[in-house]
């Protein structure tokens, strides 16, 4: 809260201003606070109206951070009514995490503009974001720079397939810290490090560590995280932000958990 002073001749009056911070400037601030943040993925593709309905109510009631919505090969019909459906039931913020150029929507509040810096495919580096900026100008999207980097999680994902491009090696911890750093200096302001969604197997820690000590920019991790343990462990090594989609697909009941696991950690900042 802020005071601001208004002064009206004879007297000062002090107004309550309440400052109210952008997206980017929460996960900002989060991380430097030591704070962790808890995502839950939500694919329009794959939803049924009664199980959204029980994964909202379980991510309100485990203080669930964000939701990011995004998929494959969604379609705007079926992401503006999983939208407006989300934003009837509750506040949390919905950031579009978008597949493709034409996987945008005005009703959500944030998009992660992902250029996939794992890769070498021009149109996923610059090219689709030529076509879709004059759109984004002019909406009220929050729009957040962010560099995407695919891990490969030891199975051919959608994402990997539809980009066309190959994932970092999982062991190759030097490939993505470099990445990672390049993609700070390009200006990114976040990184999000994905092993796509069923992903056999999960970031290691050693990976997320690696890519903490060189960045100063949040982090956001997911793919193949399915326990809340996984999900700690993420976190303890240097994730920020944890994103779950598949595994509460498939248990929304997970979402409790997830949420208390990830919470519970917070790094202390020297």
């Amino acid at each position: 809260m802020l005071l601001g002073i208004l002064d009206d001749g004879d007297s000062t009056i002090f107004i309550a201003k309440e400052i109210i911070m952008s997206l980017y400037q929460e996960f900002s601030e989060a991380r430097k606070k030591g704070e962790k943040k808890f995502v839950v993925l939500i694919d329009p593709d794959k939803v049924r109206t009664g199980k959204l309905d029980r994964v909202l109510q379980l991510a309100v009631d485990a203080h669930v951070d964000y939701f990011f919505i995004g998929g494959s090969l969604i379609v705007n019909s079926v992401l503006d009514d999983v939208l407006v459906n989300i934003k009837k039931q509750c506040k949390i913020p919905m950031i579009l995490f978008p597949g493709s150029n034409i996987q945008l929507s005005y009703k959500a509040d944030g998009l992660l503009f992902l250029s996939l810096i794992s890769g070498r495919n021009p149109d996923l580096l610059i090219g689709h974001h030529v076509i879709s900026a004059p759109y984004l100008r002019m909406s009220q999207l929050e729009i957040m720079p962010t560099g995407y980097m695919l891990i490969d999680g030891g199975v051919q994902t959608a994402v990997s397939y539809i980009s066309n491009t190959m994932p970092i090696p999982g062991d190759k911890e030097d490939i993505a810290f470099c990445t990672a750093m390049a993609g700070e200096m390009l200006g990114l302001k976040m990184i999000y490090m994905d092993a796509g969604s069923g992903a056999k197997n999960p970031i290691s820690k050693e990976m997320i560590s690696k890519v903490n000590q060189v960045i100063n920019i949040p982090l956001i991790v997911g793919g193949g995280i399915r326990t809340p343990e996984k999900a700690r462990e993420n976190v303890e090594a240097g994730a920020d932000v944890i994103v779950v989609g598949n595994a509460i697909e498939k248990d929304p009941e997970l979402i409790m958990d997830m949420s208390a696991a990830i919470h519970s950690v917070k790094k202390s900042i020297s």
